[in-house]
């Protein structure tokens, strides 16, 4: 075993003490951290998944028509004008197909879907409900919302004029699979379609509007022969939305608008949430090192005859410095390993305490190997600047003094 690595070893065995006491203090810092990245990382994915669920991460609209003046100014020529919003009538995107192929040309993206999206009315028997109509290519939209996943009755089966509806709308209809449904959309076309599915999203607006149908089926509804209203994508880094929607304008043309930009108020939720759990981190991590730092130096103040001695007969200042760096880094190493499983431990008995009605965890945590590993270089790191000052401290004592004094 290296002289190093022997002295820092034997200094540790000696203050028993005080070792227990550092490494008590190291493993639950680090279980703490561990046990609060792992609970709102869970939260945050869980938030995430419940928000884009029922939604796709960039969405590529057609513009809205503005209304145009009758007669334009000139330097010789002042006009008063009276600008009323111009009505909104649905629309395609002009050469949709073009646009959606150059967009999936953009760096995160992963599927691409066109869609013809409006609003309707379901009528069966007494009951008349608005409904919201979407005319999707079931092979590309299923990449960008899993609706398989999501079903609870039949299956996604938009061929030959059959539709898949929302939970909730079939309870408010009393229908099931295999039943008559009329729809009619807001230009007055009215169709007789078979419910092949029922899914929940687990969003009551979707489940409660929400009548699936093929793009071809939509279209005629609508009177867009061959044409899309909207382009959903889906990206690679969710968190990347925002940039991927501005690569996609400005390669397009068209305003491309991200989940983020449509959910402002959980995108500041989730902010504020990684706030706290750094500014926590950092709170612990000042606690751990300024523990480390005073165990050391008090293991300087009381080694100082030793290393005194250990000079005297020619040990080098890097050597005694090599030394408390060692113990630093040993106490964080092994200090991670015991919180880390201190920390799993907690947020796995936790997340078992309390459920939701269908049986899943009501606060879900998320552990991967990058927390861990994150949690152990932290510790470490930490335990290694922490004994910085002490080593130095030892490496610069003079050999008469620390002798004579110590």
């Amino acid at each position: 075993m290296p002289f190093q690595w022997f002295v820092a070893l034997r200094y540790l065995r000696d203050a028993k003490g005080q070792t227990a006491l550092i490494l008590s203090a190291v493993s639950v810092g680090v279980s703490v951290v561990v046990f609060l990245s792992a609970l709102i990382n869970g939260l945050q994915s869980s938030l995430i998944e419940s928000t884009l669920g029922s939604q796709p991460h960039v969405t590529v609209r057609a513009p809205r028509e503005a209304p145009r003046p009758l007669v334009e100014p000139t330097p010789e020529r002042a006009v008063a004008r009276l600008i009323q919003p111009a009505s909104q009538r649905l629309r395609s995107i002009d050469q949709w197909a073009t646009v959606m192929a150059d967009a999936e040309r953009v760096a995160g993206v992963t599927a691409a879907s066109a869609t013809v999206t409006g609003s309707g009315v379901a009528t069966r028997a007494d009951a008349r409900l608005p409904i919201v109509i979407r005319g999707v290519d079931p092979d590309r939209f299923l990449a960008i919302i899993d609706l398989r996943s999501k079903m609870v009755q039949g299956g996604v089966d938009l061929s030959g004029g059959r539709v898949v509806i929302g939970s909730t709308l079939a309870t408010d209809l009393g229908v099931g699979v295999g039943d008559k449904l009329r729809i009619a959309s807001t230009e007055g076309v009215e169709d007789l379609v078979t419910i092949a599915g029922i899914f929940e999203l687990g969003n009551d607006a979707v489940d409660k509007t929400w009548v699936m149908t093929s793009l071809r089926h939509a279209q005629s509804l609508f009177g867009l022969p061959g044409g899309a209203t909207t382009i959903e994508f889906t990206v690679a880094d969710v968190f990347a939305a925002d940039v991927v929607a501005g690569e996609i304008n400005a390669r397009t043309g068209f305003t491309a608008e991200s989940w983020m930009m449509l959910n402002a108020e959980l995108l500041s939720g989730l902010s504020a949430q990684s706030s706290s759990k750094t500014m926590i981190q950092f709170f612990v991590v000042v606690t751990v090192a300024l523990g480390i730092a005073s165990v050391l130096i008090v293991s300087v103040v009381q080694k100082s005859r030793e290393i005194g001695i250990l000079r005297a007969v020619g040990t080098p200042p890097r050597r005694i410095l090599a030394v408390f760096l060692i113990q630093g880094g040993v106490l964080g190493l092994v200090g991670s390993v015991v919180g880390s499983a201190l920390g799993v431990a907690f947020a796995k008995l936790f997340e078992t305490m309390t459920s939701n009605p269908d049986g899943l965890p009501r606060f879900p945590v998320q552990i991967d190997i990058t927390l861990l590993a994150s949690s152990t270089v932290l510790a470490i790191s930490v335990g290694l600047i922490a004994a910085v000052l002490p080593a130095l401290r030892a490496a610069r004592l003079d050999p008469a003094t620390a002798i004579r004094s110590g």
